[in-house]
């Protein structure tokens, strides 16, 4: 009897570590193997076994302090003692096998057919806030439900590590785990962000990495968006947003050929002379086989405290712009927002606070929620998408 007693508390606290997330992975970790063991004694002791996936693993605090307490809701308190060891090379393959899916390693999941929405946001020039936008707009849809992936393709002017807060107390963005030939992408505000700058060295201890200057040609920023969308684990994704730099250069064309399956948002500001920049970004996307669908305005007019409008940057450049890339198409392209000049959003972006979390009901907080409603609620195309289906 003592030891079918034993034998069910097992049981009982193995079903209750299925409540324990790995922080990096988002998966459980018993649905991981990461569950080593789990043995009960006569006395009421429980010992539970967890394995790590990697050696000095930054989430291993967490998954123990997890797993004692899932353990304890069961065995009861200080009945339970939490074993930690590292996987062996043979389980950490079984691991990225299964997590693949059984896909082959250098696969992009994100290239036509896949199930998960790709969103690229560019512009015809730097400075128009659009990494703001997009570190924004991320953490709108993430607070919407959705499973959101980022990735900072603006390699020479990367910004998303500090624009969402992942770094470190040296001021430097956060490092990836790597599980093998895996890369574990750092979660923030329930967004799953990859960016060159987590890979940057500073040029001395202590250093910032943000002062490294990227100064690569064209190739290399190939192999990069490759190696974002290949080797990066993100999971099942519903939305995967690309931050690329501005204008139409190596990344833009890159992006086409990688993902022609991405949908295109153009950033510019109210001033004609940015909608007329803008314009040149657009017409690239659709020249790699992308499909424009919106546009949002940035910077538009502020509403000082006494009641004025001051159109710093002038008006009408994103209901232009629209306009005129909305020529040649069977659907007009959208105006999406138009996004007030803020100093809650600066003041976010700075601290690595967005905004639409911190100060909701901030104009350009609610201009930015339009957006992420705009798109989460857009219908999908499936043109070029496999279906599963056959007929008889």
């Amino acid at each position: 009897m003592v030891a079918d007693d034993t034998l069910a508390l097992a049981e009982r606290v193995r079903a209750a570590l299925a409540s324990v997330i790995d922080p990096e992975i988002r998966r459980p970790i018993t649905d991981l193997d990461m569950v080593g063991g789990v043995e009960a004694t006569g006395d009421g002791r429980v010992r539970v076994d967890v394995r790590l996936t990697i050696v000095g693993c930054p989430a291993s605090d967490r998954i123990e302090r997890d797993t004692r307490a899932a353990a304890e809701a069961v065995a009861g308190a200080g009945n339970v003692d939490v074993a930690l060891s590292v996987m062996t090379p043979e389980q950490r393959q079984a691991l990225t096998e299964k997590l693949r899916g059984g896909a082959s390693a250098r696969q992009n999941p994100f290239g036509p057919g896949s199930l998960t929405r790709v969103v690229a946001i560019t512009s015809g020039k730097g400075g128009v806030g659009k990494s703001t936008l997009t570190a924004n707009l991320a953490v709108a849809l993430a607070a919407r439900g959705l499973s959101v992936g980022l990735i900072d393709a603006d390699v020479h002017g990367f910004s998303i590590p500090g624009l969402l807060g992942l770094l470190d107390e040296h001021g430097n963005p956060v490092r990836p785990t790597q599980v093998d030939d895996m890369i574990l992408p750092p979660v923030a505000h329930g967004v799953k962000a990859i960016s060159i700058g987590m890979f940057v060295e500073p040029a001395e201890p202590g250093g910032r990495a943000s002062s490294v200057a990227v100064a690569w040609r064209g190739p290399m920023l190939h192999r990069t968006l490759s190696q974002f969308l290949t080797d990066v684990y993100f999971g099942d994704l519903d939305v995967l947003l690309v931050d690329l730099p501005p204008g139409t250069g190596d990344v833009a064309i890159s992006l086409g050929q990688l993902l022609p399956n991405a949908e295109v948002v153009v950033v510019t500001t109210p001033q004609p002379a940015a909608a007329d920049v803008a314009e040149r970004s657009g017409v690239v996307a659709r020249q790699t086989g992308q499909t424009v669908i919106g546009v949002v305005e940035n910077m538009a007019a502020f509403a000082a405290p006494d009641g004025s409008v001051l159109d710093l940057f002038g008006a009408g450049g994103g209901e232009e712009l629209a306009r005129r890339l909305s020529e040649g198409q069977d659907e007009p392209v959208p105006v999406l927002a138009s996004v007030p000049l803020s100093v809650a959003l600066r003041r976010g972006g700075d601290s690595g606070h967005p905004v639409v979390a911190t100060e909701p009901d901030d104009p350009a907080a609610r201009a930015i929620e339009q957006v992420a409603a705009a798109l989460a609620t857009r219908p999908r195309s499936l043109q070029g998408r496999r279906l599963d289906v056959s007929v008889r």
